[in-house]
């Protein structure tokens, strides 16, 4: 994708996320994303071609800007690092959620956010498969099942986070989550 082109789609990704933290994801029309965004109707279909394509791609975008920093050693946005060692993985995620990376916030918090939430939690599973779930079958249960539990848990765990005001650091989120998922599958 050329300059032009990604600065298009960053422009229909912002008015969209502008318009879903003001009214629920059903309720929009392409026509006000359109103006929004301030691009003719034939530009938007050139990127997508219908509301539900483009909340998908959004998701994947916003989800993959998350794991790609949080995957990245080198990465680490100043956040605090413990005795020299870089911060978790989930840490850092808890930690781009928090600074609103992408808009995320508006996403997992706006009117209608099952669907960002559902591609969420399916995205998660392989970050939750290599921190948390062993690669050895666990004889107790099948390695889907504690994937999804997993990956469940961190889902509503930053529900809970942004009900609350987000009052809790990312470590200390990130020990709890640590603490109870580990005792759970151990």
């Amino acid at each position: 994708m050329d300059r032009r082109q990604l600065k298009t789609r960053n422009a229909i990704f912002e008015a969209y996320i502008s318009l879903i933290s003001e009214k629920n994801y059903n309720k929009i029309s392409i026509q006000e994303i359109i103006e929004k965004a301030n691009i003719g109707r034939s530009t938007f279909y050139s990127h997508f071609q219908t509301r539900d394509e483009l909340l998908d791609a959004l998701c994947k975008d916003v989800f993959h800007h998350i794991t790609e920093a949080a995957t990245d050693v080198h990465h680490t946005h100043g956040h605090a690092q413990k005795e020299g060692k870089p911060n978790s993985i989930v840490c850092h995620m808890l930690y781009h959620i928090k600074e609103n990376d992408h808009k995320i916030l508006t996403l997992l918090s706006c009117e209608g956010n099952e669907y960002f939430l559902h591609v969420f939690k399916d995205n998660l599973e392989n970050l939750m498969l290599v921190n948390y779930v062993s690669k050895e079958e666990n004889p107790l249960f099948p390695k889907d099942f504690l994937l999804n539990h997993v990956s469940g848990s961190f889902v509503e765990m930053i529900q809970w986070w942004i009900k609350n005001g987000l009052k809790e650091t990312p470590e200390q989120l990130d020990e709890w989550f640590s603490t109870v998922i580990l005792k759970g599958i151990r």
